[in-house]
Formats: structure tokens, C-alpha cells, sequence
């Protein structure tokens, strides 16, 4: 067998899982029909509410995003019912597909990739084509790096009476996010971004008013009823069999999270994010999203250079991976992924540097070390943000 690099991995999920994590995981497995695995859930429950910021009960579910994502569409709708679909990158076009899919009359409301969306230009569409009988949006947009105004969707979702659902998948806990003073009647998120578990587990709060929607919907659903999983969590079990060490990884994450605070893990995030903002931008690149979220950093890349081959290059010769642009944006746009409690500044150095490699090696030119040293500069300067 030939060598191989050992890759360090700077796209937005799977974020690096902590050691307290993986320890947790690695204990003998619990039985789910046990009173201790009982004990287990009503611990992560009490942690899921502080990270989504809700008194409301957050249901787990065994399923990447995605299943979350359709368990809202399933479990809150019926065929017929009137929406509208905020499109803002390919997360927020995964809402059109799944309403689509279940029959719901969809409207959708488009934002240019790299925009994030103008609240007033909703509400005038809601007051044009209205009314509906649910709003979707994402926090953060994965594929932009863009994030969205959730609280002033929210507030004009309760002015229509309409339910609000939200993907935050990647956006919950590096960027501010509050189920409940938002007004979001359903908030879903995966365990392998902030929350730093593997994949495989998703995660779905309910306000009280959904709830009543839900007891009366007459949608069919069967795995990712949300009933069921509601009355098998008031005896702390699960409906079905669930991903165990998954969920005790997550109790190892939750604890972290709580001990160190959401606000003090968002300044982490917000300052790893200006960290490479500021490299990139001194090596004479564009960022693409106008709003951007402390998730990732999206990069225009200049127009003779191929984003493909650039990322080839720096996974092949400096073992570190950092995700292409999405669909129609793929060798256009490149992101880098901040996510995680444990990357630090001196990590997007690692990044930077490498991205430094890589641009050179296909032609752009620029001082060597420049966007290297931007970045230490503005490492100094936060340096009296001690966290």
C-alpha cells in the first residue's frame, strides 16, 4: 500500500468529535428499554432545551437532518395546505422538495445564493399571496455561508398566523438561535455540526401551538410521527430502537456545551470566523455571502482559477479538506468550515496556510504569507477576548 496524507477536515460537518465525547461512546452500551437509558434521555433533554432555548420538550429522532426535516413537513401539514418555502441555497430548496413531495401547494420565495433574505420583502409577498399556513427558513445556510434574520421571520410569521419551521441544522450553537422568544414553532437541527456527535441523530422542538396542529393532523406518518415519539419520551424511551451511543455521545457534548455556556461557544465560533476572513480577504479574495454566518467562510474564487482543482491540490499535498461550492457554485466557491468548540484561531492558520498553497500552485498571484499574516495580526488583537 502507497502512503497517504493524513487529512485534517475544514468542511462544515462532520465537526471534530471531543475526546469526552468519544470516551462516552465507547462505554458499555446501555439497553433502551432500560430505567438507566431513561435517565440517560431525561439529561439530554434538559440540555437540548438550553441549546435550542425553549421550555418546550426536544424531541431526538434516529435520522441525519433531513429526517427532521421531514418529520415537520409530515407531522404539522397536510396534502393541499398553502406554504411558503424561503429558497436561499440548496438546504433551503430541500424544503421545496420535501413539501412538493408530500403534496403541500408550495409557494416559494427565491433569494439569490449568497443573499440572506430581506424580512420586509417577506412580509410583502405574504400580504400579496397569503395567506399560508406555515413559513419554512434556514438559519444558516450551508451551501452560502449565509446567514437569515430568524427573528424578524419569526415575528412576521406570528403577524400572518402562520407556523414557522426552521432548519438549523448547521447554525445552532455558533450563531445566536432562540426557539421560543423567535417565535419558531418548529426548530430542527442534526447532531454532527454544533453539537459535535458523529452523524445520525436529529433533533426537532415543538411549540404548544404546533402541538395542537399535530394532535389533529390526519397526515399519515409512521417512523417519524412525532406523537409517538412524544408519548415514548414522558417514560423516558424512544418509540423504536435508537442510535444508543450516539445518544450517549451526545449526553458527553451537552455537558460540554452547558459548562462552557452558548454565549462564550459563539464567540469562539465568531472569532474563528473573522480569523479567516481576515487571510482571506488580504489575499485579494471575495467572500459570497453578504451576511455571513459563523459557520463557514465562502470564498469566490477568481475567475481563471478552477476551485476543484485548488481543493485537489491542498487535500493531496497538505492534508486538509475544505468543501467545494454547491451545485451550479462547484470550482466557483469554496468553504471553510469554523464548526467546533475545539478549533481555535491557530487552526485557520492551518487552513489559511494551505489555501495559501493551493492558490499558488494554480496561478494567483499574491505575497507569500499574506493572508497568513492577516490572520495572526487580528489573532493578537482578539487576544484580549480571552475565552
Amino acid at each position: 500500500m502507497g502512503d497517504t496524507v493524513k487529512v485534517t477536515n475544514f468542511t462544515p460537518g462532520p465537526t471534530p468529535v471531543p475526546d469526552l465525547v468519544l470516551q462516552t461512546m465507547a462505554e458499555p452500551i446501555l439497553s433502551h428499554r432500560s430505567s438507566d437509558f431513561s435517565q440517560l434521555m431525561t439529561r439530554i433533554v434538559k440540555g437540548l432545551k438550553y441549546v435550542f432555548q425553549t421550555k418546550q420538550t426536544v424531541l431526538p429522532l434516529t435520522a441525519s437532518g433531513s429526517g427532521a426535516m421531514e418529520a415537520a413537513v409530515v407531522n404539522l401539514f397536510s396534502a393541499g395546505d398553502r406554504v411558503l418555502a424561503i429558497r436561499s441555497g440548496k438546504f433551503g430548496n430541500r424544503w421545496v422538495e420535501l413539501c412538493q413531495t408530500f403534496g403541500l401547494n408550495t409557494e416559494v420565495f427565491d433569494v439569490e445564493w449568497g443573499q440572506s433574505v430581506d424580512p420586509q420583502e417577506v412580509r410583502t409577498f405574504i400580504d400579496k399571496h397569503g395567506p399560508f399556513k406555515g413559513m419554512f427558513a434556514t438559519h444558516s445556510e450551508t451551501s452560502t455561508g449565509a446567514l437569515h434574520d430568524v427573528k424578524s421571520l419569526g415575528e412576521i410569521a406570528r403577524e400572518s398566523e402562520c407556523y414557522f419551521i426552521v432548519d438549523a441544522v448547521s447554525g445552532l450553537c455558533a450563531n445566536k438561535f432562540q426557539t421560543d422568544d423567535w417565535f419558531v414553532d418548529l426548530a430542527l437541527t442534526g447532531s454532527q455540526k454544533g453539537l459535535m456527535v458523529p452523524p445520525g441523530l436529529s433533533f426537532i422542538a415543538v411549540s404548544e401551538a404546533a402541538w395542537q396542529a399535530i394532535e389533529k393532523n390526519n397526515h399519515p406518518s409512521y417512523y417519524f410521527n412525532l406523537l409517538k415519539a412524544r408519548k415514548a419520551l414522558e417514560k423516558g424511551l424512544t418509540p423504536y430502537t435508537p442510535a444508543v451511543s450516539l445518544l450517549m455521545g451526545l449526553s458527553g457534548a451537552l455537558q460540554i456545551i452547558e459548562e462552557m455556556g452558548l454565549s462564550k461557544i459563539r464567540t469562539i465560533h465568531e472569532i474563528n470566523a473573522q480569523t479567516t476572513r481576515a487571510g482571506v480577504s488580504a489575499l485579494g479574495l471575495k467572500l459570497f455571502a453578504h451576511t455571513p454566518s459563523n459557520v463557514l467562510t465562502a470564498v469566490i474564487m477568481p475567475d481563471a482559477i478552477d476551485g476543484t482543482a485548488v481543493l485537489k491540490t491542498i487535500k493531496n499535498d497538505c492534508g486538509v479538506m475544505i468543501a467545494n461550492g454547491m451545485d451550479h457554485y462547484k470550482g466557483k466557491v469554496i468553504r471553510i468550515s469554523h464548526l467546533g468548540y475545539d478549533i481555535v484561531p491557530s487552526d485557520m492558520l492551518f487552513a489559511l496556510s494551505a489555501l495559501e498553497y493551493g492558490l499558488a500552485q494554480h496561478g494567483h498571484k499574491f505575497s507569500t504569507g499574506t493572508g497568513v499574516s492577516a490572520a495572526q495580526k487580528l489573532i493578537l488583537e482578539n487576544a484580549k477576548r480571552r475565552i
